[in-house]
């Protein structure tokens, strides 16, 4: 199997629910006895065709007389994959991506599929942005509607936004949803320091910088060496830990710690001395946190399956501090897992803050006087942020927020995060 089957395979069991993009590739990559070169090849149309699917259809109604509905999502896909190729990566011929095209349609289609697909992928040209541009400029849309098109996102993430932010931060925050991003590492100071891994990193020729928090490294490519040394932890994640500023010998709470990466930097923070209890709702996740925290020999970590949302009396006013990184829309992290915008929808906004809600007002019980709670998402939506903290501190006197904080891709160059530092008087 070719990279580019393969990558038009992972995409279509995307687009029928049968996974996460990152969960799909690294699953067929591992199988695949494709060289290296190939399996870049293969991640990069997977995450160049989710990223940008939207203004590829838009693409390819200009120049198709088949309705996008009415094309079978083999071809569709192959047709993305071909016009993405072609109109967004330098070094792929435009013959290569074309020939290339028609055979897969031959193969998942008929003769008159490869037809279909040649004669579209021979009108397209490097400067199609443009040109589709100047279409758009001739039809009657709505500015929301454009936004969504030329940046790739669902009109009703757009019209979200437009209600919150003004025209020019929402574009700004969509386009960076769209630009590639290097790999955030953060050292397990367990085992090393930050130095030392740099140094390390270094000696491997791997190019990489020291981040902007004291465990952090930037780095291009992560190299297949001292698993136990790192985790790969955005830095805006890293904060969070970094605000509740968990010290050794106490008792934390990481209520919704699934897979673990905020748990361990917690534990690190603690210089693995005191306790943590790691909840999830899930089995299966609760393993990656054991597994997480084995591999990084991390030994104060309890992990179980727990439902945040359901009180526990007998852990009243029990820890020190508690981590409460909520479930949520994950609107933060669409550069790095762009299906999260076609698998989301407006109606989720509620259910999620319904839940975070929820996990806030039932854990805090568990916060002795004098401890400290950190609330945190990986979203942009002030439902989830702003306005649940404004409803807790209505219901809980008790609570003072001592600082609020907004990440965003565009203005910090990280995910997209909202962190609460919130203290029991």
């Amino acid at each position: 199997m070719t990279a580019r089957e393969l990558a038009l395979n992972i995409l279509y069991r995307i687009e029928y629910g049968e996974g996460y993009a990152n969960i799909q590739i690294d699953k067929e990559l591992k199988k695949s006895d494709l060289s290296n070169v190939d399996k870049a090849l293969t991640s990069e149309i997977v995450y160049g065709v989710l990223t940008w699917k939207m203004t590829l259809d838009e693409i390819i109604m200009m120049y198709s007389s088949i309705k996008i509905k009415k094309i079978s999502p083999w071809i569709l896909n192959i047709l993305r994959m071909g016009i993405y190729q072609i109109v967004f990566l330098d070094k792929i011929p435009i013959s290569a991506a074309v020939n290339e095209s028609v055979k897969l349609a031959k193969k998942y289609g008929h003769e008159a599929s490869s037809k279909f697909v040649n004669a579209i992928l021979h009108k397209i040209e490097k400067n199609e942005m443009e040109k589709l541009l100047d279409f758009l400029s001739t039809k009657p849309i709505l500015e929301a509607e454009l936004i969504s098109i030329v940046t790739s996102h669902p009109l009703w993430l757009v019209d979200e936004l437009l209600k919150q932010y003004d025209k020019k931060f929402v574009t700004e925050l969509l386009n960076a949803n769209n630009q590639k991003t290097d790999i955030t590492i953060r050292a397990n100071t367990v085992k090393t320091s930050r130095d030392e891994l740099f140094h390390l990193l270094r000696l491997k020729n791997i190019d990489c910088k020291k981040g902007e928090l004291p465990d952090s490294i930037i780095t291009k490519t992560v190299a297949d060496f001292g698993t136990q040394l790192f985790v790969v932890q955005d830095e805006a994640a890293q904060l969070a830990c970094l605000k509740l500023n968990p010290l050794p010998g106490e008792k934390i709470l990481d209520a919704c710690s699934a897979p673990g990466g905020k748990t361990t930097y917690l534990a690190d923070l603690m210089q693995n001395e005191g306790r943590i209890d790691a909840w999830d709702i899930h089995p299966h996740r609760v393993k990656l946190v054991e597994e997480t925290a084995s591999r990084l020999e991390i030994n104060i970590i309890k992990a179980e399956v727990k439902d945040a949302t359901e009180y526990q009396g007998l852990l009243k006013d029990h820890y020190d501090k508690i981590l409460l990184d909520v479930p949520c829309t994950g609107i933060g992290v669409i550069r790095k897992k762009p299906d999260i915008k076609w698998q989301r929808k407006a109606e989720d906004i509620a259910e999620m803050a319904q839940i975070q809600e929820k996990i806030l007002n039932t854990c805090s019980e568990y916060l002795r006087s004098g401890g400290k709670l950190v609330y945190s998402t990986c979203t942009v939506f002030k439902q989830e942020n702003e306005e649940q903290i404004e409803k807790f501190l209505a219901k809980h006197p008790e609570f003072i927020l001592e600082e609020k904080i907004n990440l965003y891709p565009h203005i910090d160059g990280t995910d997209g995060f909202f962190i609460a530092v919130l203290k029991k008087e």
